[in-house]
C-alpha cells in the first residue's frame, strides 16, 4: 500500500522549505505553507528532484498518481480532491476536501471520482 513518505512547507517564496513529520492540513493547504496556485501539491517519490517543492511526497507510482486527477486522494484521515497537473513540474494539484493532520507513514488511497460533492467508492 502507498504511504506518505515526505511532508514539506515553503513559507516564503524562493526560500528553503521545512521538512516535517506531521502537518495540519487546513482548508487552504498545509499550516505554515505559503498560499500558491493550489492548496496542496502531491508528487510521487520517483519524480522527486532537488528542485521539487511539493508539499506531500507519496510512494505511489507516478502514473497512478496522475490517474487520480478527478478523484479523491486520502492521506490517512485527510481527503484531497485531485484537481489537475502542474504545467512545469511533476505531480498533481489538489484542493482540501476534509482537513486534518497528516503524518509520515499514513496510508494513501484513491477513492472513487468526485461526484456532486461525494466520492464514489
Amino acid at each position: 500500500m502507498a504511504e506518505v513518505v515526505e511532508l514539506h512547507i515553503y513559507p516564503a517564496h524562493g526560500e528553503p522549505g521545512h521538512t516535517l513529520s506531521e502537518s495540519m492540513v487546513e482548508p487552504d493547504g498545509l499550516a505554515g505553507d505559503r498560499r500558491k496556485k493550489a492548496a496542496v501539491q502531491v508528487v510521487a517519490a520517483q519524480d522527486v528532484r532537488p528542485e521539487t517543492r511539493a508539499n506531500v511526497v507519496v510512494s505511489m507510482e507516478p502514473g497512478e498518481l496522475a490517474a487520480s486527477i478527478g478523484s479523491v486522494l486520502r492521506l490517512g484521515a485527510v481527503e484531497l480532491d485531485v484537481t489537475g497537473a502542474p504545467s512545469s513540474c511533476p505531480g498533481v494539484y489538489a484542493a482540501v476536501r476534509v482537513p486534518g493532520t497528516v503524518h509520515l507513514g499514513d496510508p494513501v488511497t484513491v477513492a472513487g471520482p468526485v461526484t456532486d460533492g461525494h466520492t464514489s467508492t
